[in-house]
């Protein structure tokens, strides 16, 4: 009986023991929310903006495309998952060459389904920078690690095989490219290089890559169209083509394969190959144990304590998503293809990235990186510039260094403004700021290649002070008056009073479209009426008038960078009331507007252009909803599982960047540009969250946020204090955070509704809150 005791204390402790030494990356799962996911959100390997994003697709050309996690089958493995790119498959298959992928709903082997192939699906492992998943084609078991720029295959044939690995240069995803030209190329034995030249819309670009194995090559050959070639050393086409490399394989046998990419040269892309992958000397499990280790590095930037184990993976996941999705573009000696298609050369450590539009990530991704990773907020702003320097506009994203104009507006500049306020300063403030002047004062241009660069509709913004909805979205009104705010405060830091006044004034341009009548922003025409049909709920759009993936219910509280100015117009109460309502009914929605219908419902966390909503009764005088409703968002639309992980758009990484914010209960509704960034306060989820503060950027060393006896029923703040002095007020300033320190709350099951509550407790606004009968005295 004692030697059961003993056991059973051994395993109790061991247990523990486990639990207390699992590091974050280990709640970090890449699997969670990949159901009705987007391309470039994917369970593959990858590391820190990777140029290699080497992840399983088994998906066809469709919105939406690339992994889902509820088909069980797999049609290949790319190198490339950013916005509207793609580039180089690898299949490995066995018996019968069969060079077609086959459809997503076949998946079966035969020729007339294809290469693609079902999985055991209880064999799909996936943690950051690591994805392995067994075959059921051969029984191969299937893993892939990588570094930034390259990308290792491990294959294991647990029987006699002859192996073909297949290298498809044509994949379907949501912007699937036309292959203008291409050619694959035998080297020696056991090495292949190539280029696939491709074009989607406006985005044409050149992947070039080269592969080695660990064994000789029994044979190569390729395809093009339906005609397949033995025994050449070369395949050149366009359209549908690629190449395989044939092998026979022993009982247990092990294959490995490493590639890199380069839109440089392929000259470029052995570099990226030999630079990253030959310390690691063949070893699989060192390249997969230094992406933990990088990715390990970055997580435990902050540090949690408390909550659940399903707080601690949704924490994680998120936070890992924040990195995960973009893209860098230039290689490891700095050289990368700018927007004239030249070589251009920048230094190594400040990296050329790609992606979707920055559109409202002053919400989520702006705040977290410069918070948690400022040396990451610095490059940013030195890509931008770097873009400037050879394009001559800023970029909203850009698809792979191309001027896309995608969304609308410049928030780019959001991005660069807050670094600056917020000391991220070793970047060349003049042409930032130079930059940021034209892009607000010159109207957009198409691009040579068909894009767009600048500011749609701007000429009439400019002299109308609106966007007539004979042009474009009446949004677009608010989104540049955001982005004026932005460069007056820039302006004003740097001590240009002409221009802060200049842009101070059409910060307010918001005013010139909200009907006073409806108190609603509403469409207007060139000749100053108002559109006559029309409803708070109407008009959502993509393009042309109307309201940018929302409606006018949504827009109206779209003002950034003046809170204040909207109370003002709308008026305290109906601002609440309005607002309250509009929570109520769409908590049973869980706050997101299924099938992208983003009119539907007034609180929509699936998109972008109101995901500050929770946070506006800190401005309101009710800041017990701010700590109410921003619970409710982080336990009704984020889940932990593939199936529920983000129910909207999880749109590279910013849905993500929300969570761990406001997990940590901080948000920045102005988005951290104003001359003294601050933090609004919400409701933490764990007991303790410790911030490591970069000691090349800010002067403290850590800042602590404890929430004591926090819970979900105890998610109201009762008092608190920073640095140990009372804090009355829902936020404080980022100076206070980056000296180090901490933030303490005291929490409980009622809201304290004279916390915070008080007149001159809201976070600062460019307008003044009307005084009152007190204050006039």
């Amino acid at each position: 009986m004692k030697r059961l005791f003993l056991l059973l204390l051994m395993g109790n402790w061991t247990l523990f023991t486990i639990a207390q030494t699992k590091d974050p990356v280990d709640y970090a799962d890449p699997l969670l929310g990949t159901s009705e996911s987007r391309w470039m959100l994917n369970p593959g390997a990858t590391m820190p903006f990777g140029m290699v994003q080497l992840s399983p697709d088994n998906q066809g050309g469709v919105w939406k495309s690339g992994y889902e996690y509820t088909l069980n089958n797999i049609g290949g493995f790319s190198h490339i998952h950013s916005w509207t790119m793609a580039g180089l498959s690898v299949m490995p298959t066995v018996g019968a060459l069969n060079t077609r992928r086959g459809p997503a709903d076949g998946p079966t082997t035969g020729w007339t389904t294809g290469y693609r192939s079902r999985i055991y699906k209880e064999t799909e492992k996936a943690s950051p920078g690591y994805y392995a998943v067994t075959l059921m084609n051969g029984n191969i078991h299937t893993e892939l690690t990588s570094t930034t720029r390259a990308g290792f295959f491990r294959f294991t044939t647990p029987e006699e095989e002859e192996l073909h690995v297949l290298l498809d240069l044509d994949i379907p995803f949501e912007n699937t490219a036309e292959i203008l030209d291409a050619r694959i190329t035998k080297v020696t034995d056991k090495e292949i290089e190539g280029y696939s030249k491709q074009k989607w819309s406006w985005n044409e670009y050149t992947v070039h890559f080269v592969v080695r194995f660990n064994k000789a090559m029994e044979g190569f050959g390729g395809w093009t169209g339906n005609k397949n070639s033995n025994n050449v050393k070369e395949v050149t086409g366009k359209g549908r083509m690629g190449a395989f490399a044939d092998f026979h394989t022993k009982k247990g046998e092990v294959l490995l394969m490493q590639t890199a990419i380069s839109l440089v040269s392929i000259e470029q892309a052995r570099l990226n190959l030999e630079t990253e992958m030959n310390p690691f000397n063949w070893d699989f499990d060192a390249v997969r144990n230094n992406a933990r280790k990088v990715w390990n590095g970055m997580l435990s930037k902050i540090q949690v304590q408390g909550g659940t184990e399903e707080e601690r993976k949704k924490f994680y996941t998120n936070m890992y998503r924040s990195y995960v999705a973009r893209t860098t573009w230039s290689d490891v000696n700095g050289k990368y293809v700018d927007v004239n298609e030249k070589v251009q050369q920048v230094r190594p450590d400040s990296p050329v990235y790609g992606c979707d539009a920055l559109w409202n990530t002053f919400w989520n991704l702006n705040q977290l990186w410069a918070l948690v990773n400022p040396d990451i907020t610095s490059k940013w702003v030195k890509s931008f510039l770097e873009i400037y320097r050879t394009g001559g506009w800023l970029p909203k994203g850009p698809a792979g260094i191309e001027y896309s104009g995608i969304m609308e507006a410049s928030h780019e500049i959001a991005l660069i403004v807050g670094a600056y306020q917020k000391g991220i300063r070793d970047f060349d403030a003049e042409t930032a700021f130079k930059a940021m002047v034209h892009q607000q004062t010159t109207p957009g241009i198409v691009t040579p290649e068909n894009g767009y660069a600048g500011n749609k509709f701007f000429e009439s913004y400019m002299k109308l002070g609106y966007v007539p909805t004979e042009e474009g979205q009446v949004s677009n009104t608010l989104e540049y008056a955001y982005d004026d705010w932005c460069v007056s405060q820039m302006a004003k830091a740097l001590g240009r009073k002409k221009e802060y006044e200049q842009f101070i004034r059409r910060a307010g341009n918001y005013r010139n479209v909200f009907d006073t009548s409806t108190k609603y922003i509403r469409m207007k025409h060139r000749d100053g009426s108002w559109v006559k049909e029309w409803n708070p709920y109407c008009c959502t759009s993509f393009s042309g008038t109307g309201y940018l993936e929302g409606n006018a219910w949504q827009y109206s509280f779209f003002n950034p960078h003046d809170v204040q100015g909207i109370l003002n117009l709308m008026g305290k109460d109906e601002f609440n009331t309005r607002l309250e309502e509009g929570f109520k009914k769409s908590t049973r929605y869980n706050f997101n507007a299924e099938g992208d219908l983003y009119d539907r419902i007034p609180i929509n966390h699936g998109n972008q252009p109101n995901m500050q909503a929770a946070w506006l009764f800190n401005y309101s005088g009710k800041p017990w909803l701010t700590q109410h409703y921003t619970r409710e968002i982080m336990n009704r639309y984020y889940g932990a599982t593939p199936l529920h992980g983000w129910l909207g758009d999880e749109d590279e990484g910013q849905m993500g960047a929300w969570y761990v914010m406001a997990a940590m209960g901080l948000f920045q509704t102005d988005g951290g540009a104003s001359v003294k960034p601050f933090y609004e306060i919400g409701s933490p989820l764990f007991e303790k969250a410790t911030i490591q503060l970069d000691p090349t950027y800010y002067p403290g060393k850590t800042f602590t946020i404890e929430a004591r006896n926090v819970s979900d029923k105890n998610r109201y703040i009762q008092s608190a204090t920073l640095d140990g002095k009372p804090l009355t007020k829902p936020w404080f300033y980022h100076a206070d955070l980056v000296d180090g320190g901490s933030l303490v709350l005291e929490m409980g099951p009622e809201p304290n509704m004279e916390w915070g509550s008080q007149p001159g407790d809201a976070p600062p606004s460019m307008s003044a809150a009307p005084k009152t009968k007190a204050s006039k005295k």
